[in-house]
């Protein structure tokens, strides 16, 4: 019978094998480097993450960040895998039901996860463990060839400026909903070496800003001031952004469903739709 316990001792050697042997038969694929960034980003703490172990092979785990989501202590599921010979177990809610305890002994409150939509099976067991959805998130996959930029240009007292500074700033001027867990200022935070910024000035005033990581082509976030808006700012950005980063690959991930402007500011450089998640939550 399988064990359950902490990850805390294992190398990130053993966390990858699991990791790889969980997700060999996904289109997508990380490489070790790849995810250690992924989950020092996301806040991940091995010691109130777990697994299922058979002997000491580590046959289904749970990655759990830990950080502060709006305000409240939180738990997030940066990523749940089980081997394919161990599947049909029920081992994910196992592991879980485990973790419940120790997670609400360190404070935690609530618990945070994004499934995609069309994973109907993984929906289902979320909400069987009691979890609710709370956002609709919607992402983009696409190729640089392949975004329409125009040849808008800035004129006026506008200046574009790298390494922004979000000191003293109320967002509420920039966001139309507030970052997933993974797009958060406190998940750049974590990798700061990682992210570039760059922003457009108004008298040395900032109204628009992009933060994004040139290594894997993520678009962490991007936002024009409220009264700045319809000025073509939006595209300017994008393209200073773009020419930023050598990669020809790029994702938008976790923009909110409710949030009609950004979808059709997307849409309007040529960027199609990929899919679509839920963020749910569960209180503890």
């Amino acid at each position: 019978m399988e064990q359950i316990k902490s990850l805390k001792d294992l190398t990130h050697d053993e966390l990858f094998g699991a990791f790889q042997n969980a997700f060999e038969d996904y289109e997508m694929q990380l490489d070790k480097n790849q995810l250690a960034d992924m989950l020092k980003r996301r806040g991940f703490n091995p010691e109130l993450s777990f697994g299922a172990f058979d002997g000491d092979k580590l046959v289904s785990f749970t990655f759990n960040g830990i950080g502060n989501y709006n305000g409240i202590p939180t738990a997030y599921d940066t990523g749940t895998g089980t081997t394919k010979d161990y599947r049909g177990k029920g081992l994910a809610q196992k592991i879980f039901n485990h973790s419940i305890s120790f997670l609400k002994d360190a404070g935690i409150q609530q618990y945070i996860l994004e499934v995609l939509q069309h994973n109907h099976g993984a929906v289902h067991l979320y909400k069987k463990m009691g979890f609710e959805v709370i956002r609709e998130f919607e992402y983009y996959v696409f190729a640089k060839s392949k975004v329409v930029n125009g040849n808008m240009v800035l004129s006026g007292d506008y200046a574009i400026e790298d390494k922004v500074s979000f000191e003293g700033l109320d967002m509420n001027n920039f966001w139309d909903f507030h970052p997933s867990w993974q797009n958060s200022f406190e998940s750049v935070s974590r990798q700061l070496e990682a992210f570039r910024s760059v922003g457009i000035f108004e008298n040395e005033e900032l109204i628009a800003y992009a933060v994004f990581e040139p290594e894997n082509g993520d678009i962490t976030q991007f936002a024009v001031h409220k009264n700045y808006r319809s000025k073509g700012l939006g595209t300017i950005l994008f393209k200073e952004m773009m020419s930023r980063m050598d990669k020809e690959d790029f994702k938008i991930i976790n923009t909110d469903l409710t949030c009609k402007p950004v979808h059709q500011f997307i849409e309007s450089l040529g960027i199609e739709l990929t899919g679509k998640q839920f963020e749910m939550r569960r209180e503890l």
